[in-house]
């Protein structure tokens, strides 16, 4: 069984849930939460340079192709990240609690098109990722604290995420943008991003508005590589990968923008006005 680190940042409760999960297997990457099996894939990130990336695209050309769904090379991703009262995303995190999730809105384009609840789910360097489809009214519903409509949701990620806005007073903490270039290998079970202009957004909390500031969080010139994969990762995509002098890196998008924009929410940031 691995060893917990840092219990001293977490409750006995969570300490004994950690314990009963540390025994998922690292082999397979799979998991059991509540008599059900969830799939975890392996997520790898790299800190890496945009001459990194050009050199690294070069190679990857002629063994990954570019996901069909991204019109133009890539897209842009915005999500609004929630956090509960005693910030336990941030704070699990900063810590570094082995499991822990996050629940996000994700939108693409500033389009209301495809509008996603997502809860994100982590065990070290594994990722579990459930999501449930919104519609731009229920977005506002939530923005604007009414909640009722999660809990007769069909979606069971929905009727949970009203418990936690509702006990755990889950709310808005910050948006994240970037634009992300997507490979895929293998009809997508191998998966390499490029996330670049990696940003925040400041003014408010509708990801529909374009018109919001934002505020760089990463060095200039500076860009997120993540890797992510089901089981195994191929040999030869392992050779392409940047090699062990590189940045290896455990970084947050969320923590980073969230760091960059708390000053602007002031010390009771989680109160309803």
């Amino acid at each position: 069984m691995k060893k917990i680190k840092n219990i001293s940042h977490v409750g006995i409760a969570e300490h004994m849930k950690q314990l009963k999960n540390a025994e998922i297997s690292e082999r397979v990457g799979t998991a059991e939460y509540a008599g059900t099996a969830e799939h975890f894939r392996n997520e790898w990130k790299y800190l890496i340079s945009t001459s990194e990336k050009e050199l690294l695209e070069l190679r990857m050309k002629h063994l990954l192709k570019k996901d069909p769904h991204a019109s133009d090379g890539g897209y842009m991703i915005r999500s609004l990240y929630f956090d509960d009262y005693w910030n336990s995303a941030y704070e699990e995190k900063e810590s570094g609690v082995l499991m822990r999730k996050k629940y996000r809105i994700r939108i693409y384009d500033y389009s209301d098109r495809s509008i996603k609840l997502e809860r994100k789910k982590k065990f070290g360097s594994y990722i579990y990722k459930e999501s449930a489809p919104l519609m731009r009214e229920e977005v506002e519903k939530i923005l604007a604290g009414e909640y009722e409509f999660l809990l007769h949701s069909p979606y069971s990620l929905c009727r949970e995420f009203y418990i936690e806005c509702v006990s755990n007073m889950m709310r808005p903490r910050t948006i994240v943008d970037y634009d992300r270039v997507p490979w895929i290998m293998d009809t997508g079970t191998v998966r390499i991003t490029f996330d670049c202009d990696v940003r925040a957004a400041v003014g408010g909390y509708d990801i529909f508005d374009p018109t919001l500031a934002t505020l760089p969080v990463l060095e200039p010139g500076k860009l997120v590589m993540e890797v992510k994969f089901t089981e195994l990762l191929p040999q030869i995509i392992r050779d392409l990968l940047p090699p062990q002098s590189a940045e290896f890196t455990a970084v947050s998008k969320y923590v980073l923008c969230y760091e960059k924009t708390r000053y602007l929410n002031g010390f009771e940031y989680w109160a309803e006005n």
